[in-house]
């Protein structure tokens, strides 16, 4: 890769320098990628192109490599890098995966970065696998994405109530364990949980997704305490506000899926072009209106 178009791992010190962050866009359908690359395009922002293995699994993305296949005739270095997003260890339907086999067969397509999720394990397995993880992409060059916390929204059947889940903290970051998490690991960014939700496959698949809100001076702490790039997955549904302070106070990374998925399962099965195109609005409306990072390649590529 070019000095003008940097690693993966250098955009996301970048951003977490300059107050910005990479929007990340899942990719269950590969229909919805075109779109999402154009969106980047246009409105000349650096973001990520990912799929999660639920997305091969539940959904419609294939496989990790029929993904990375589809990237390389889409992507554009200027502004996309493809990530593999949530590896887990143990999974939704509580089933124990084979990270290492996932994450060894991703750095061998290609991918620019990994994330490996062991958030339903005890915090000491949790360390154990993450640091793993790392060794594995470390020893290919590439950067590791981990979790600490529980964002809840990928396992079936409705949540609790979201203002008690928020209230009580259930399931947050905690500070002291994401400095021992990071330093014994050493991942590169950590994905936090701070009031947000995911909407993959709970109640939100085809609803209106829960209205989360951020504990703002929670991350701060986390922050402070870790010092590397961190992550907000479940970025659709937050009001701007939040969106935007979150980026303000470390988040380098915001993964969106809900957002730009609804208008294409609403409009494929009758009109594929529009469902095309409503993925394509959603995604600008994403990265103008919610998270103020459209533009970011002048400050991530020097443009």
């Amino acid at each position: 890769m070019s000095e003008s178009c940097p690693p993966v791992a250098e955009l996301m010190r970048r951003a977490l320098r300059h107050g910005t962050a990479l929007p990340a866009f899942n990719i269950p359908y590969h229909a919805m990628m075109e779109p999402v690359v154009r969106a980047l395009r246009d409105t000349r922002t650096v973001g990520m192109i990912t799929v999660a293995r639920l997305e091969w699994i539940k959904f419609e993305s294939v496989s990790l490599e029929a993904i990375q296949e589809t990237y390389a005739r889409l992507r554009d270095e200027r502004y996309t890098r493809l990530h593999l997003d949530h590896c887990p260890v143990i999974d939704e339907d509580q089933l124990r995966v084979d990270y290492e086999d996932v994450i060894r067969r991703a750095l061998a397509a290609g991918y620019d970065s990994v994330m490996v999720d062991g958030s339903r394990l005890p915090l000491a397995e949790n360390i154990a696998v993450s640091a793993r993880a790392a060794s594995l992409a470390h020893a290919a060059g590439r950067p590791v994405e981990a979790e600490l916390g529980a964002v809840m929204g990928h396992e079936a059947g409705p949540l609790p109530p979201y203002e008690e889940l928020f209230a009580s903290g259930r399931g947050f970051t905690d500070v002291a364990e994401a400095a021992r998490f990071v330093r014994e690991t050493g991942v590169d960014w950590l994905s936090v949980a701070i009031g947000n939700v995911h909407g993959a496959i709970s109640a939100a698949r085809s609803d209106k997704k829960v209205p989360a809100r951020l504990n703002i001076e929670h991350l701060a702490a986390i922050r402070d305490a870790t010092g590397v790039p961190l992550v907000l997955h479940g970025g659709t549904g937050i009001r701007r506000e939040y969106l935007r302070e979150a980026i303000a106070h470390g988040i380098a990374k915001v993964n969106i899926a809900t957002a730009i998925r609804q208008p294409y399962e609403a409009l494929v099965s009758r009109d594929p072009a529009a469902a095309v195109e409503g993925v394509y609005r959603a995604a600008v409306e994403q990265m103008v209106d919610e998270l103020g990072v459209a533009g970011n390649a002048r400050t991530l590529m020097g443009e």
